[in-house]
């Protein structure tokens, strides 16, 4: 029995880097686990949820319990549905890591208006 057993835990930003290696410590420790990700890359382009799914296959071939959900943590009402789904899979929740991220190649002063805004709604904003 791990030290998490039964416990609830939802990760954001959960496919990858630490994100991902929390959501295979807390899975290994007993926890069951809400891989959250909407599939970007770093700097915020694209959409593929395999990578969420990888985790939660990697959870579940190490005997653990986890669900992938893709809700985007800078809307208000999705970040309420990663609490939903959480507790409709497992019934209760104990723990969030609030650990998606977005990266931009360039110096903040370089940044355009648009690339400043998607940094501060998932590093300041995020729900």
């Amino acid at each position: 029995m791990g030290i998490c057993e039964n416990r609830t835990v939802i990760i954001t930003g959960a496919a990858g880097g630490l994100g991902r290696a929390y959501a295979l410590a807390f899975g290994a420790e007993g926890a069951n686990v809400v891989v959250n990700d909407i599939g970007t890359s770093l700097g915020g382009e694209g959409r593929d949820t395999s990578a969420a799914d990888a985790v939660v296959e990697e959870i579940k071939a190490a005997g653990g319990k986890a669900i992938a959900n893709y809700e985007d943590i800078t809307d208000w009402d999705a970040a309420g549905r990663i609490v939903e789904a959480a507790l409709e899979a497992f019934g209760d929740l104990h723990v969030v890591v609030n650990n998606a991220g977005i990266v931009r190649d360039r110096m903040f002063v370089s940044a355009t208006l648009e690339e400043w805004d998607a940094t501060m709604h998932v590093h300041l904003r995020g729900h």
